[in-house]
């Protein structure tokens, strides 16, 4: 090889190496018109249907964490079970399809959603102001409430609180009981799902726990994973907020929406959901309006 033939293979070379190491380069949209999506493309795209896209493939993916007792795996099982994954059975069989639980990372569930890896969020997810702006989702379902869930011993430290600041409160990374838990001063210990919380209260590594009220009431006390821990304060009562609502999650624009509000709509009337909120004791939280 020449000098100069050397000279424009190191030239290139050198220009292919800032390309890949540049932070942003590479993830840069393309200004090139050729490369971007028709007006019809993007149309195409907002109509498709999540329904017929699901059934295409065979499987209704369901994004969960876990959490008892909506989604949960009893022992010595690997079955998930739950108020939540049952009626996720119900409703894929309803679709004719199989169901699949894939546990996520509950602050990325959006993503998780938006790229496919998932079909649907069905895991106790309030129907906040940032999940209804993201999401497509269904008719509420369930009724619930933040508390905070401490050790047992340490009861008497906190009744009767109106403020949670000086505390280490553990939370679920992008839950509501995180957002209960900042508006009321706690600094906060931000874990990957609310079962996480209970394991740190339950170490000392954590004063308290924010965590939904169905969860508390499964999972600490006599008889259950946590009988060292309890629960009080009705933290929405605290702000002046009504209690929560749970809703199923979909993509935005999703047909899937209409699908299981008209499912949900049946298993009321048949008296199914009733029956199934009854065996994990959510017979006073299911909302069959």
């Amino acid at each position: 090889m020449n000098k100069k033939l050397l000279s424009l293979a190191l030239a290139g070379a050198l220009g292919l190496s800032l390309t890949a190491c540049g932070g942003g380069t590479t993830s840069q949209p393309s200004t090139n018109p050729s490369t971007q999506p028709s007006d019809a493309q993007e149309s195409a795209a907002q109509t498709e249907s999540d329904l017929q896209y699901v059934k295409d493939k065979g499987t209704l993916v369901v994004g969960i964490t876990y959490f008892e007792p909506m989604d949960y795996k009893a022992e010595g099982s690997d079955e998930w079970i739950g108020f939540d994954a049952d009626m996720a059975k119900e409703f894929a069989e309803s679709l004719g399809v199989s169901v699949e639980f894939q546990e996520i990372t509950w602050d990325y569930k959006v993503e998780e959603l938006n790229s496919k890896a998932i079909d649907c969020v069905w895991n106790g997810m309030t129907l906040t102001d940032e999940v209804l702006s993201a999401m497509g989702t269904s008719n509420p379902y369930c009724t619930n409430y933040q508390v905070l869930v401490y050790s047992s011993d340490k009861a008497a430290d906190f009744e009767g609180l109106t403020s949670l600041e000086g505390l280490n409160v553990a939370v679920e990374s992008g839950s509501a009981g995180e957002d209960a838990a900042v508006a009321l001063g706690a600094t906060t210990v931000p874990v990957q799902s609310q079962a996480n919380t209970l394991m740190e209260v339950a170490a000392g590594t954590s004063d308290a726990a924010v965590i939904d009220v169905l969860m508390a009431a499964a999972m600490t006390g006599e008889g259950t994973s946590y009988a060292d821990l309890s629960y009080s304060l009705n933290l929405n009562d605290a702000q002046g907020l009504e209690s929560e609502e749970y809703g199923v999650g979909f993509r935005q624009g999703s047909d899937l929406v209409d699908a299981f509000n008209s499912f949900w709509a049946d298993e009321v009337a048949s008296g199914s959901a009733l029956e199934i909120a009854t065996t994990y004791g959510l017979q006073d939280a299911v909302i069959l309006e």
